[in-house]
């Protein structure tokens, strides 16, 4: 080899030398790039490309009643999806699956179509198969099929109490009720899976990366027995008086705990989200509002006997059932001329209302109905959709306002709000915070209940206790008989609103009709409200014998025992002999006429003579009488003796003045130091008694 040639020669080993190092250098540049710099990218490739991380949904927590019975659970059910790239034949699959899951089939072809061009590995069909789709699908064993176990809600007893449990969505979410409310506590927290699949996408390996974590457990202070027949009662009423609906509230008047909530129409919230109408979905009880009607008197004549000078027995002109109030007229349904405070409750008397009213003037009667009875604000139950209902400050009321607001108009409530002002009538004054949840499971198991709000003083006591005597009245001689209790003393009212048409404005003939009661009266272990909508019967008739009913199963699953008796017994009562010009006023129905009332084991009546007739005492055999002059004779009536209160309480005073009917005037607090008159003392007819009470 020439020289030349030798340098030549050397010339190209170091050319390709040079190329050599730097194609390595650009390789170990490029493998330096990769695996340093797009290290994390492209290891996040890799794993997209061969595992997946699916979303593993949390069982919703299991809502209870105060019994520990289940009324809604969770269960596990399979899902179906597919695979689109292992589809060979994509009209079978469309045919199989449209079939067995009975599906659109045009629909189904162009998801899986659509899935394909994008070259989309996973493609849901349906969520939450029947045991038998599911069973079915598993039968054929097709690669392309993929289940996913999911978690689906179910009501254990239907339309039970749907209303307020409310339902959930396809995605397990709160869309109403309890459901919605405590969706954050019912929910729980998802868990994740990776799952490693191979170059078909096929899984072949999973792994969890987070466990899922149930929702809490949620107990109510419904009773599931009571629930159910108020759901069933309600319903049979809204079906017989051909109305729009209605609801019940059942609620304890002590602790603000609500027993039973029922609304009508409901719904099955088992059924799929799509099928239910949404108005069937409100809870009546808390979003609908309607005019009171004549239960709003109840808080009208409370509010009269804390501001003026009026009682139970004072007299009011009726206007003989006609009456001219700013250019309207106001009527009742008899000619009344002139009734005592206790009548006008029971005859439920319009005019006579509006001038009570008038009595205790418009800023009173507000006060009453907004901070007294709650009326105008939420109630604190915490469910969705609550309506505050509608009433007016008082700088807004018109010249007639007042009597209007009287009687239970020109002002909005709920059934929810109804029962609430009703409790403070029933546990001797005080406003409370209706409570729906119970308690609620904490992580470590252990139950945490659910703080009470404090009830709020708002009512005398003596002015509750006597509220409850006069409506014990309605039930006995007035327009509540068809809800009178057979087993426990009682008291009720009733209310008939005429609905007012937005469209023609004018009030039609239909009715928001009524009904509220508590029992038993000395010591009131339940208040119920009726209402039914768009009737055209009257409360008395169509809520009162619900009211009935409700009210005695209430008692009787609390374990109340009867305090009427059954048959009257035999007694030899104190007689009180009036003198003959009582007698004539009595005939007359003169103001502050002894006139005949009716007697009840739960309390005595007693009726208000004239100031010039006064009576004497006279022993009488019970057996030698009549049923009829048990309760009057010849314009006689029976009369109590005065309690010993020395030593007790303000409550066990209020409880045993109830029990005889007695209106008793008490004076500071504490134990029982000094009464007027003296214990055995026989109590004539409009006489009060006075109790002092210190520490």
């Amino acid at each position: 080899m020439q020289p030349s040639e030798h340098s030549a020669e050397i010339v190209r080993l170091r050319r390709l030398a040079r190329f050599a190092l730097i194609w390595a250098l650009v390789i170990l540049a490029r493998l330096v790039y990769l695996q340093v710099y797009r290290h994390q990218d492209l290891k996040q490739q890799a794993e997209s490309q061969q595992q997946r991380e699916l979303e593993v949904q949390a069982p919703r927590g299991d809502i209870l009643d105060a019994n520990g019975e289940k009324l809604v659970v969770s269960t596990p059910v399979d899902s179906i999806a597919i695979n689109p790239r292992l589809l060979k034949d994509p009209a079978v699959a469309t045919e199989l699956l449209s079939r067995v899951l009975y599906l659109n089939k045009a629909e189904l072809s162009e998801r899986i179509r659509q899935a394909q061009r994008t070259n989309r590995a996973f493609l849901w069909v349906k969520r939450k198969l029947t045991q038998r789709e599911s069973e079915q699908l598993r039968s054929f064993r097709a690669e392309w099929m993929e289940f996913r176990q999911e978690s689906k809600r179910v009501y254990l007893n239907g339309a039970l109490a749907a209303n307020l449990l409310g339902s959930v969505d396809s995605l397990e979410n709160g869309n109403a009720g309890i459901e919605l409310s405590l969706q954050k506590e019912l929910q729980g927290k998802a868990g994740y899976v990776r799952v490693l699949t191979d170059v078909r996408q096929r899984g072949i390996d999973t792994q969890v990366e987070a466990q899922p974590q149930p929702g809490k457990t949620v107990a109510l202070t419904i009773d599931q027995r009571l629930q159910y027949y108020s759901d069933l009662w309600l319903r049979g009423a809204v079906e017989q008086w051909k109305g729009e609906g209605g609801s019940i509230v059942v609620m304890d008047p002590k602790t603000g705990r609500i027993l039973a909530m029922s609304s009508f129409p409901t719904f099955d919230p088992n059924a799929p989200p799509a099928s239910i109408d949404p108005e069937h979905r409100r809870n009546r009880t808390v979003e609908n509002v309607h005019e009171p009607g004549s239960v709003g008197k109840v808080f009208t004549l409370a509010a009269a006997m804390e501001t003026t000078s009026l009682n139970k027995d004072s007299s009011i002109f009726c206007h003989n059932g006609r009456m001219s109030w700013y250019g309207n007229f106001v009527s009742d349904t008899h000619r009344y001329g002139w009734l005592t405070v206790q009548e006008v409750l029971e005859h439920s008397s319009n005019i006579g209302a509006l001038n009570i009213g008038r009595q205790a003037g418009a800023a009173n009667l507000y006060h009453y109905l907004h901070d007294v009875f709650g009326f105008g604000y939420s109630t604190g139950t915490g469910l969705a959709g609550e309506s505050w209902g509608r009433l007016r400050p008082v700088s807004k009321w018109s010249a007639g306002t007042v009597g209007y607001a009287s009687f239970g108009h020109e002002f909005n409530v709920t059934t929810m709000q109804l029962a609430r002002a009703l409790s403070v009538i029933a546990n001797g004054g005080a406003l409370v915070t209706p409570q729906i949840v119970l308690w609620q499971q904490r992580e470590d198991g252990k139950r945490e209940y659910t703080k009470v709000v404090p009830p709020r003083p708002v009512l005398k006591p003596e002015t509750a206790m006597l509220m409850r005597s006069m409506m014990e009245g309605v039930m006995l001689r007035g327009t509540g008989k068809k809800g009178r209790l057979e087993e426990n003393g009682s008291g009720g009212k009733t209310g008939t609103a005429r609905i007012f048409d937005l469209k023609t404005n004018k009030y039609i003939r239909k009715y928001h009709s009524t009904f509220m009661g508590l029992a038993p009266l000395t010591d009131p272990k339940v208040v119920v409200v009726v209402t039914l909508n768009g009737i055209d019967k009257m409360a008395g008739d169509a809520c009162a014998p619900i009211y009935k009913k409700v009210a005695s199963m209430a008692l009787r699953l609390q374990g109340v025992t009867r305090d009427l008796p059954e048959v009257e017994p035999a007694v030899t009562p104190l007689r009180l002999a009036s003198s003959k010009a009582a007698q004539d006023g009595a005939a007359r129905h003169e103001p502050g006429a002894c006139a005949p009332q009716g007697f009840s084991g739960a309390a005595s009546a007693l009726c208000a003579p004239k100031k010039d007739a006064p009576l004497t005492a006279t022993a009488v055999d019970a057996t030698q009488l009549n049923p009829e002059e048990i309760v009057i004779a010849s314009g006689d009536v029976i009369a109590p003796r005065m309690p010993d209160f020395k030593g007790k309480s303000v409550r066990v005073v209020i409880k045993e003045a109830l029990a005889l009917g007695m209106d008793v005037d008490m004076v500071g607090s504490g134990l029982a130091r000094e009464q007027d008159p003296p214990a055995g003392t026989m109590l004539t007819a409009g006489r009060r008694a006075r109790v002092q009470f210190a520490r």
